[in-house]
C-alpha cells in the first residue's frame, strides 16, 4: 500500500520566520570525490543530509565488487568515472528506472581513454562492468554537452590523476553549464586549475589537496520556499546561510524569481525574502536550470499565468519524464503543459479549480512531491503520494513545512 501525506496551510502570519535548508547535494557528491581524489583527507563541512551524498559517502570507499547506486544519477556518473579511472574493478548497477537512463556517452569516453567496460544487458545502459584500466590511450575527448553535464564534470574531475591529463572538447554547447563551472570552481578550490579556451577544457597531471570547505545550503531546494513565499502571500522569509556569491547555478532563483514579486536580499543571516509588485514573464529559458522548472510550472499554475518554458529537453531523462509527469499532475487542476517544437506552454486553470482537493502522483520524483507541496496555500488542502520520496534530496522538507504553518496528517 503506498503512503501519502495531507498537506492543508494555515499561517496567518505576514513573516514565515528561519528556514535552514540542508546543504547543496551538487556541491557535496563533487567535493566528496575530489576529497576522496586527495592523498590526505578532510572533513567536508555542512555535507548534505540527502541520500544521494550519504551514498556517494558510502560507496566511494567500497571494497565491495557490486556498487548498486539506486535511483542516483549523479552516483552513478561520478563514480563509474572514479572507480574506472582508479583502475577499481566494479559492477555498477541500480534501480529499475536507473538501468533506463543513459550512460553510453560517459562509457564510450572512458572505453577511448583506455577503460574496459562491459554492459551487462542492454548496450548504453546500466548495470555494467569496470574491468580494468592499464593504459591510457589518449589525452583528448571528443563529448556531446547537450545531454548531461555530469558527464563533463565526472571527467574533468578526475582528469588530473590521468598520466597525460585530459583535453574535452564539448560538442553541442553544455547542458546545465552552472554545474559543470561549480566543479571547476571546487577543482581549483583543491588546487587543480580547468585552462578553458571556448569549448575546450584541458587539465594538465596534478595531485589535489585537501584544504577546509563547507557547502553551502542547496538552491535548488529554495525553489520550493520562493514558492510558499509567493502562493502564501508572506511578506517575509529568511532562507538562512545563502552567500550573495553562490557556485551553485540555481542561485539564478534570485533573478528568475524578482518578475514572480520576491525580492531577495543578503546579509549576515543568509537570504532575506521580501515583496516587490509582480511583473510576471511571458517566458523563462531553463537550459541552466532544468530542476527548477518543476517548481515554476507549479507557480504559474496557481497565478493563472501563461508563461512559455525553453530548454527542457534533459527533463525527459530525469529520475521521471519530468515533461510528461508535469502534464499530468497539472491536468488535475484543470491546466495543462503544452509542448510544441522544444517549447513547454503552461495553460492555466479556470473558473473554481481553488476548491479542489487534488492528489499529486510522485513518480518516483523527490522533486515532484517538493513542487507541488506549495499547491495547499492555495488549495483546501493536497495529497502527495510516497512523500517519503523527499529523502533523496531534502529530507526535513515536511518538518520544515510544519514549522511555517502547515499541517501534515
Amino acid at each position: 500500500m503506498k503512503r501519502e501525506v495531507h498537506i492543508s496551510y494555515q499561517n496567518k502570519s505576514s513573516d514565515l520566520g528561519i528556514i535552514q535548508i540542508p546543504g547543496s547535494k551538487s556541491e557535496s557528491n563533487r567535493a566528496l570525490l575530489i576529497n576522496g581524489l586527495c592523498a590526505a583527507q578532510g572533513k567536508i563541512n555542512n555535507l548534505s543530509s540527502a541520500r544521494d551524498t550519504q551514498l556517494m559517502e558510502a560507496l566511494i570507499n567500497s571494497t565491495e565488487p557490486i556498487i548498486d547506486v539506486m535511483d542516483a544519477g549523479t552516483v552513478m556518473r561520478f563514480l563509474t568515472t572514479f572507480f574506472a579511472l582508479t583502475n577499481q574493478q566494479k559492477l555498477m548497477t541500480g534501480t529499475k528506472r536507473m538501468q533506463e537512463r543513459p550512460i553510453k556517452l560517459l562509457v564510450d569516453a572512458l572505453q577511448k581513454i583506455g577503460v574496459v567496460i562491459k554492459y551487462q544487458h542492454k548496450k548504453g545502459y546500466p548495470p555494467h562492468k569496470i574491468e580494468g584500466f592499464n593504459k591510457q590511450l589518449t589525452n583528448t575527448i571528443s563529448i556531446d554537452g547537450s545531454i548531461s553535464s555530469q558527464y563533463l564534470s565526472a571527467l574533468l574531475m578526475l582528469a588530473p590523476t590521468l598520466e597525460k591529463g585530459l583535453t574535452l572538447n564539448v560538442e553541442n554547447g553544455a547542458t546545465s553549464k552552472p554545474y559543470l563551472l561549480m566543479t571547476i570552481e571546487l577543482m581549483k578550490h583543491f588546487g587543480v586549475e580547468v585552462l578553458i579556451d571556448k569549448n575546450k577544457y584541458v587539465v594538465s597531471p596534478a595531485n589535489y589537496i585537501f584544504k577546509e570547505f563547507t557547502v553551502e545550503p542547496d538552491w535548488s531546494s529554495a525553489s520550493y520556499w520562493y514558492s510558499i513565499f509567493v502562493l502564501s502571500g508572506a511578506e517575509k522569509l529568511t532562507l538562512a546561510g545563502y552567500r550573495a556569491n553562490s557556485l551553485q547555478g540555481d542561485s539564478a532563483l534570485v533573478q528568475l524569481m524578482e518578475p514572480f514579486g520576491v525580492k531577495t536580499t543578503f546579509d549576515k543571516m543568509g537570504a532575506i525574502l521580501t515583496k516587490q509588485p509582480k511583473k510576471m514573464p511571458a517566458s523563462i529559458n531553463f537550459i541552466n536550470n532544468p530542476d527548477l522548472a518543476q517548481t515554476f510550472a507549479v507557480i504559474c499554475a496557481a497565478l493563472e499565468h501563461s508563461c512559455v518554458f525553453t530548454g527542457l529537453h534533459t527533463l525527459k531523462i530525469k529520475e521521471t519524464d519530468r515533461v510528461l509527469a508535469i502534464q499530468q499532475e497539472l491536468q488535475k487542476l484543470g491546466a495543462d503543459f503544452i509542448e510544441k517544437n522544444e517549447q513547454w506552454t503552461v495553460i492555466p486553470p479556470k473558473g473554481d479549480w481553488k476548491t479542489k482537493n487534488v492528489y499529486i502522483n510522485t513518480y518516483h520524483d523527490h522533486r515532484m512531491a517538493m513542487a507541488f507541496a506549495p499547491l495547499a496555500c492555495v488549495l483546501p488542502f493536497v495529497s502527495i503520494e510516497s512523500p517519503e520520496v523527499v529523502n533523496k534530496s531534502y529530507p526535513s522538507y515536511w518538518a520544515d513545512l510544519k514549522k511555517v504553518g502547515f499541517a501534515t496528517k
